[in-house]
């Protein structure tokens, strides 16, 4: 990815926020930005443990290969917590029925800046693609239920 489509990504990111100097100013200050959901995407919270047992692996490159295999789309890692959380991005009026718990209005994620990874705890495990491309609910539908199967046959 080239800095210009950097720059187009970061800009369409920014305008999620109703300032969006205050998400550009926080991507400079602390390589997260705090964007509200429900306008240009929502997010799919997923628990780590599950799109690891989904992907079958836990190393951050083969996961990170993975989903974007499946995805095409941003994926935001969470280490905050426990074995951390994967946010998965959609657009907001994309249908999902699935076990992920829908972030949407009223709810914010933090997002990080675009590039450089900055933050060892919240990262692009999927960086977007291209301005505006997000995933589609039914991929992610479609990895999350190989997660059981292939647990199953581990045992």
């Amino acid at each position: 990815m080239n800095r210009h489509d950097r720059a187009s990504i970061a800009i369409w990111l920014a305008h999620a926020h109703p300032v969006p100097r205050q998400a550009e100013a926080e991507w400079a200050h602390h390589g997260v930005a705090l964007l509200p959901l429900g306008e240009r995407f929502d997010a799919l919270r997923v628990p780590a443990l599950r799109i690891h047992a989904a992907v079958g692996s836990n190393n951050p490159e083969t996961v990170s290969r993975a989903l974007r295999e499946w995805l095409h789309g941003p994926v935001v890692r969470d280490v905050r917590t426990g074995s951390g959380l994967y946010y998965v991005l959609i657009a907001p009026d994309a249908v999902w029925e699935g076990p992920a718990l829908r972030l949407g209005p009223g709810d914010h994620l933090a997002v990080p800046r675009i590039g450089q990874q900055v933050s060892p705890v919240t990262y692009w495990a999927v960086p977007p693609p291209r301005r505006g491309q997000l995933c589609d609910p039914a991929h992610l539908a479609a990895l999350l239920s190989t997660a059981d199967p292939l647990k199953a046959t581990e045992s």
